[in-house]
């Protein structure tokens, strides 16, 4: 495990600051700073920066290679942001589904598609030994 006094950085493109905040922000996000060309949010104690840059966007986005998202060692944790999503309508790019079953690194994941296409990929693994 990581100490708790590093966080992950990660910067993304956007087309619109303001859908991008209202996305993140229904997903549970906090926004931490808003600039004219950019907004950060608290993702899951990682902060996630969203750059105003329009033609930077995928018009035809795949899950693979291009997605991030949240690894949850507690199924609980897992169903409430699942739930989240559900009750608050956010866009679903791939329904919650099982990988691997029946094997070892068996988990549940399901993806979110952010305004800008970005690919948000939140998972938990049966065997906690298989997150990393």
């Amino acid at each position: 495990m990581r100490d708790t006094n590093k966080v992950f950085h990660l910067a993304i493109p956007c087309k619109d600051l303001d859908e991008t905040a209202a996305f993140y922000e229904k997903l549970g996000c906090k926004l931490a700073r808003r600039y004219n060309d950019r907004v950060t949010f608290n993702f899951f104690g990682d902060q996630v920066v969203c750059h105003l840059d329009p033609e930077s966007i995928d018009k035809a986005p795949k899950i693979y290679p291009r997605h991030y998202g949240i690894t949850f060692a507690d199924r609980n944790e897992f169903e409430l942001v699942l739930n989240l999503a559900k009750d608050r309508e956010l866009p679903f790019f791939q329904k919650p589904m099982i990988r691997f079953g029946g094997r070892k690194e068996e988990h549940i994941t399901f993806f979110l598609i952010d305004p800008a296409n970005n690919l948000l990929e939140f998972k938990h693994y049966h065997d906690v030994t298989m997150v990393y």
